[in-house]
């Protein structure tokens, strides 16, 4: 069984999604963000950084927080979604980080500036409007003649395809990244995604271009 604590942000999809695909029993404890709940004692000392998700996996008292930590360590202690060995496993991992290091936040700061803040600083929006569609060139790129980042659909996708499912707030227009929308709409289709969205509850819709 795993405890995962979450709210409804990219971050905390990547790994509601994850656990939703392997079909594993998981406990979803809601932290509101907007609340507070982040800097409450009991979550400090699961999750140091005071940021969602994190997990406790309650078979060997295992506490895990950062989302991409999670991922690889849930993929690796089930066996799927990310190779044991080899070029694929480490090409996951590579564009792994790259959402990590990157495509989250960059499109983070657009969504502050974009989206939550738009007009307080000129500068700031141009440069992560600009940023997040340089981002996107990059996945679009990736994406041609391929149905998902490293061929198989891995841990790579579920970490990237929540941040792009806010394509709204970054102002992109899928339709000017076709690989990237025909990707997006691929993995949205998927049961457990749309399940996986919804924890630790139902808020707006998938957004759809």
């Amino acid at each position: 069984m795993i405890d995962l604590y979450t709210w409804t942000t990219p971050n905390g999809r990547k790994v509601s999604i994850l656990l939703e695909e392997l079909g594993v029993d998981y406990t979803s404890h809601p932290i509101n963000i907007m609340e507070g709940d982040q800097n409450k004692a009991e979550f400090l000392d699961i999750s140091p950084n005071n940021k969602i998700p994190a997990i406790v996996d309650r078979d060997n008292g295992l506490k895990l927080m950062e989302s991409g930590a999670i991922l690889t360590y849930l993929a690796d202690k089930y066996g799927k979604f990310l190779a044991r060995d080899g070029e694929q496993r480490f090409r996951t991992l590579e564009w792994l980080m790259w959402q990590m290091g990157g495509l989250g936040p960059m499109l983070g700061q657009a969504h502050h500036f974009c989206h939550f803040n738009p007009g307080k600083a000129e500068y700031a929006e141009e440069r992560y409007a600009a940023e997040a569609k340089r981002l996107y060139g990059v996945l679009e790129q990736r994406l041609e003649g391929r149905d998902y980042i490293v061929d198989d659909y891995s841990i790579a996708d579920m970490a990237c395809w929540p941040w792009i499912s806010r394509f709204e707030w970054q102002k992109i227009d899928l339709n000017d990244f076709p690989n990237v929308k025909a990707w997006y709409q691929r993995i949205a289709a998927r049961p457990a995604v749309q399940a996986g969205y919804d924890v630790p509850k139902a808020t707006t819709p998938i957004p759809m271009p």
